[in-house]
């Protein structure tokens, strides 16, 4: 089976082809158009597909796929297995859905907490019997910076610093660095702590655009022997759906 799967985000869309569970190409654009995608299915004997997008008109997108392979758009109904307990469920962000997938599909039998460094962060339990009750949504890196300049007045637009590395700022921007990078790391080191008092043999995945920021981070904490870094968790996930719907 040869899958091509794509994630269209806010900002980026991303697209991979996988042979079976192999990854065989990943892109990451800013502009996604309906030539790029022909040449995809020009290039591959793509056999399926999925798209994942929240707000992005992708009708002419489907059309193609759906003439050339066997189509899925993915929405909260495909869980792929996972027990999904969310009360709400047409809500949950879908790629925090498939995060999940992707997560007990790589990890099977194991607690696994999903870790997306994105615009939000978020934190995601599936446990080692597929259930996933929900999680917990907090700003990211740059909202952080952007939000403590937008809304005070004296405070200065400041950006993210892979090279601060002081538990302190002795002056204005960095102590504001001190505050969002350091702040994040003992929220993330919270959070996976918690996590750890009730989910025996956890797993922690991160991924997401700053998945590196807490790699580097945590890798070199107490936590470094349950951590993995995913890029590619999501997209993971999206196949395992095709693979699952189409056994």
């Amino acid at each position: 089976m040869v899958s091509l799967v794509i994630d269209i985000g806010n900002t980026f869309t991303k697209l991979a082809i996988f042979n079976n569970r192999t990854i065989a190409k990943t892109v990451v654009l800013e502009q996604f158009n309906i030539e790029m995608l022909r040449e995809h299915l020009a290039a591959y004997p793509v056999t399926h597909s999925v798209i994942s997008s929240v707000d992005a008109d992708v009708t002419a997108f489907e059309a193609l796929l759906q003439q050339e392979t066997r189509y899925q758009r993915f929405n909260s109904t495909y869980t792929a297995g996972i027990k999904n307990h969310y009360k709400t469920p047409g809500s949950l962000g879908l790629d925090r859905l498939a995060a999940v997938i992707g997560a007990s599909a790589e990890f099977p039998n194991r607690n696994s907490l999903v870790i997306d460094a994105g615009t939000c962060i978020t934190y995601d339990l599936v446990d080692a019997d597929k259930n996933y009750f929900g999680g917990s949504i907090s700003p990211g890196l740059a909202m952080r910076y952007q939000a403590m300049h937008t809304f005070t007045q004296r405070l200065p637009s400041v950006n993210f610093s892979g090279s601060f590395n002081s538990p302190y700022g002795d002056d204005t921007p960095s102590a504001m660095q001190s505050g969002v990078q350091n702040g994040l790391l003992f929220e993330v080191s919270g959070f996976i702590e918690s996590y750890k008092k009730t989910a025996d043999d956890l797993q922690v995945i991160l991924c997401g655009g700053d998945f590196k920021f807490f790699d580097t981070r945590l890798k070199n904490s107490i936590f470094a022997p349950i951590v993995k870094a995913d890029p590619y968790l999501v997209l993971k996930g999206l196949n395992e759906v095709i693979h699952y719907y189409n056994a």
